[in-house]
């Protein structure tokens, strides 16, 4: 199939433009945030941060400590090295995810242990995740995929049967309500992302959120390096001079810079969430109907949501994707399973995220998807579909 075969796709009367997948939606405020901190002179971890932070708690509510971080990928790092998780160890971690959630992991020294995932919608199989269980698996990261955290309970109890501890990789769902409570009020280890395209976005950045208080300390000083109680010299203006280093730390901390932006994103989240979530159901409502195309299991009316994955069955994902991009249309696959990648390649099939990792297509959603473009969007995914 080709694109000239598809000749009536250009004849809505609608100007073809590019339709990108995500973006970062900032404006004069997250620049006037960053030139007044570059006024200020002092562009490190600093004051900036501690506001940040001290605002995340609010909104996320719940007795918790925030610490913000480098990237989401560090603060999965730092929360699994908190709990002393390293060589040896094994780490169980749905196989559909992005390739950070594997690399947090093994870059402590631990093993991913590769789970599949439920075919209604992405998120771990605890069924497969006891078949996976050694005497060295030490803790569970379930993956928010898709925003949702359908089946947190079960990760939960499935935890508590087998003695792990729980680090939650929230990168897609900063702001999300979940059984009535704001996703990283509750929970073991909650690690967000803020980078360029997440719900809120600090440039780059992350946050590690927990009611663990030695983890908290564990997190606050290997952030800097180790140094011991830098984060409050820090935040008072100072630096450590003359200090002590118990174990290993990293330069995983948040920039002044980064927190202003991030602190102007945080008042947009009720618009921007907003807007995300009537994107979504709006191709529920265009797409529940499309033959050949499969929506995932996933309620939408308390997410954010970071993208939009659908199902593209009978092996037509590739032509779908390509003649969407002829059209102008920009889309992503989230993700191809990590146990078939040659550094993490499992000695075991995972049917279900095999199958998810080539039928999965993200559609576009981010806050500049206009009503025109989403129409423009579901209009060609019928027609190509039905060619």
């Amino acid at each position: 199939m080709k694109l000239e075969e598809l000749s009536d796709l250009f004849d809505e009367g609608i100007p073809v433009k590019l339709i990108r997948l995500s973006k970062s939606v900032v404006g004069p405020e997250e620049a006037a945030e960053v030139s007044r901190v570059i006024e200020l002179g002092y562009l490190g971890m600093g004051q900036e941060v501690k506001l940040f932070e001290d605002e995340l708690k609010s909104f996320i509510g719940g007795d918790r400590d925030v610490l913000c971080v480098s990237t989401g990928t560090s603060a999965i790092h730092l929360a699994l090295q908190a709990l002393g998780i390293g060589p040896g160890d094994e780490v169980l971690v749905p196989s559909l995810t992005y390739l950070a959630t594997f690399q947090a992991i093994s870059a402590t020294g631990a093993k991913p242990t590769a789970c599949d995932v439920s075919i209604k919608n992405g998120f771990i199989d605890v069924v497969d995740a006891q078949k996976r269980i050694t005497s060295k698996t030490k803790a569970i990261v379930p993956v928010h995929y898709g925003s949702s955290s359908q089946g947190i309970e079960d990760v939960y109890i499935f935890a508590k049967k087998n003695g792990l501890r729980v680090v939650e990789d929230a990168a897609h769902s900063f702001g999300c309500i979940h059984a009535g409570q704001r996703i990283g009020s509750t929970g073991d280890i909650i690690c967000f992302s803020f980078d360029g395209i997440k719900n809120i976005t600090s440039g780059e950045g992350g946050a590690v959120v927990t009611g663990d208080r030695e983890v908290s300390a564990k997190i606050k000083d290997a952030r800097l390096l180790g140094v011991e109680k830098d984060t409050d010299k820090r935040f008072n203006g100072e630096r450590s001079w003359l200090f002590d280093v118990h174990y290993q730390g990293w330069r995983y901390h948040m920039s002044n810079i980064m927190a202003a932006i991030g602190r102007a994103q945080l008042k947009k989240i009720g618009k921007y969430g907003s807007i995300r979530r009537e994107i979504a159901l709006q191709y529920v409502d265009r797409l529940r109907n499309l033959s050949g195309l499969e929506l995932l299991q996933i309620s939408y009316e308390n997410l954010i949501p970071h993208i939009f994955p659908v199902r593209i069955l009978s092996g037509k994902r590739q032509i779908v994707s390509q003649l969407l991009k002829e059209a102008g249309v920009e889309t992503g696959i989230h993700y191809q399973p990590n146990h078939l990648l040659s550094f993490y390649k499992s000695t075991y099939s995972l049917p279900i995220s095999e199958q998810l990792g080539g039928e999965l297509l993200s559609l576009p959603l981010h806050p500049d998807v206009t009503e025109s473009d989403q129409l423009r969007i579901c209009t060609l995914l019928e027609k190509i579909l039905k060619a």
